[in-house]
């Protein structure tokens, strides 16, 4: 008995194997694929990021761009949707045989910064931003995000007839927002149909940051925080400043409520759940050295990383101005403007990606960051569907990243070694989770 049912262990352990050394052979075989299509079209990727990085434009109004990607992916085969959510542009890659859909994503928009980098081709654009001209700069790295993902479309293009199921390019314009009074983002283009057909089964999307040049963060849960404004009217009432007692001070109820916000995180927030921001960053009133005004205004942000601890975040802003202002015979009258949801990373998706990272990285190359307070707005594609956005470091090798100018400031470089790293980590993923069974 114990004979025969080893003979039949083997027996079925042997089959497995059988089965298993195609698997794994296919598995080698696209790997193989992707580094040498890769590896073959990193000029063009680099010339494309340079170009980018010229001429950059801002949010709404990425039109050359645009114009730029829909091109290229037009001469790749791609069904391809232009002015979605005003500049945007969605590539459809129908594989060869049937499967599920993956979604790939990169923003597009520059921000209205004065570049400093000393570079060939530095950006010397301008352009109007709410009323004002202003320099226009790729000070958050979105060039590198483009170009990796076009290159991304010319690999996997160039594998079409061997793909099983559709990959979705997604090119979004706005990411760091709309201009006043428009809308935008990835939100306008999820209103506009993005996801409509074809739906995504998941989503993927990378960002350039001060890590290591080529390493790759992953973080499942909540990897970056909300983004909320908040505005307080502190409504007293005027009157001489030398006569402080004929009048109720708004300028000092609004002092103390700037003081009494700082405790509903340092206080009131189960910190040991998530970490929390609230910020007041502007703090208008008052048009004269001896006038007590009638209101001052605050307005700041509010970052979480849960959206339970958002809600309540929001809910103790409102009772803790409230209350201070009537302590002292004001009013507050607070407004919540809810800007980027949490970026929740899918924990199953992230697991599942692990192997495809540290294959795209490099041994001990990718690995957990802790969340960061900065907002994103491919939180709103990750709420329609599972969603994986990773980190992708520019730092170049011997350089600190405690040390160097992060994204959004005028000195923001970004090392190109990194760019054959998105473009393999990208469309690793897209392979891989196409051949997931």
């Amino acid at each position: 008995m114990v004979a025969s049912f080893a003979r039949r262990r083997g027996a079925l352990l042997l089959a497995l194997l059988c089965l298993a050394a195609p698997v794994a052979a296919q598995g080698n075989a696209w790997q193989s694929q992707i580094e040498k299509r890769a590896a073959e079209i990193l000029p063009r990727v680099v010339a494309w990021r340079r170009d980018f990085h010229e001429h950059p434009e801002l949010g709404n109004r990425e039109v050359r761009t645009a114009r730029l990607v829909a091109d290229h992916l037009r001469a790749l085969g791609l069904e391809v949707r232009t002015d979605v959510a005003h500049t945007g542009v969605i590539g459809v890659l129908r594989g060869g045989r049937p499967g599920k859909v993956v979604a790939l994503r990169a923003d597009m928009d520059a921000l209205p910064v004065t570049e400093l980098v000393d570079l060939p081709f530095a950006s010397k654009a301008r352009a109007e931003y709410n009323g004002q001209q202003v320099g226009v700069m790729h000070a958050c790295g979105h060039d590198n995000h483009v170009a990796i993902l076009m290159g991304v479309a010319e690999v996997l293009a160039g594998m079409k007839q061997q793909l099983p199921g559709i990959v979705l390019f997604l090119f979004q314009p706005a990411e760091e927002g709309a201009p006043n009074g428009e809308e935008g983002g990835a939100a306008l283009m999820l209103k506009e149909g993005a996801f409509a057909s074809p739906k995504p089964d998941a989503v993927f999307g990378l960002h350039v940051i001060t890590l290591p040049v080529g390493h790759i963060g992953y973080r499942a849960g909540g990897a970056m925080a909300s983004s909320d404004e908040i505005r307080i009217v502190v409504r007293g009432r005027q009157s001489h400043a030398a006569m402080p007692w004929g009048g109720v001070d708004p300028i000092v109820a609004a002092s103390q409520i700037v003081l009494g916000l700082q405790t509903i995180v340092s206080r009131q927030s189960n910190l040991t759940k998530a970490p929390a921001v609230v910020t007041i960053g502007v703090i208008n009133g008052g048009v004269r050295f001896n006038i007590i005004p009638d209101s001052v205004v605050l307005v700041g942000t509010v970052r979480t990383l849960d959206a339970g601890m958002q809600k309540d975040v929001h809910a103790r802003i409102v009772r803790t101005a409230e209350s201070i202002a009537a302590a002292s015979g004001a009013t507050a009258e607070v407004q919540a403007i809810y800007n980027y949801p949490v970026t929740v990373n899918d924990a199953e998706l992230t697991r599942w990606a692990l192997p495809t990272l540290e294959r795209a990285a490099g041994k001990g190359k990718a690995y957990e960051v802790p969340p960061l307070m900065g907002a994103e707005d491919f939180s709103y594609f990750a709420q329609q569907v599972p969603g994986l956005y990773l980190f992708l470091g520019i730092v170049p090798e011997g350089k600190d990243p405690a040390g160097v100018p992060t994204n959004h400031s005028p000195l923001f470089f970004a090392d190109e070694a990194a760019l054959p790293v998105g473009v393999r980590a990208l469309a690793g993923l897209a392979v891989d989770y196409l051949m997931r069974k």
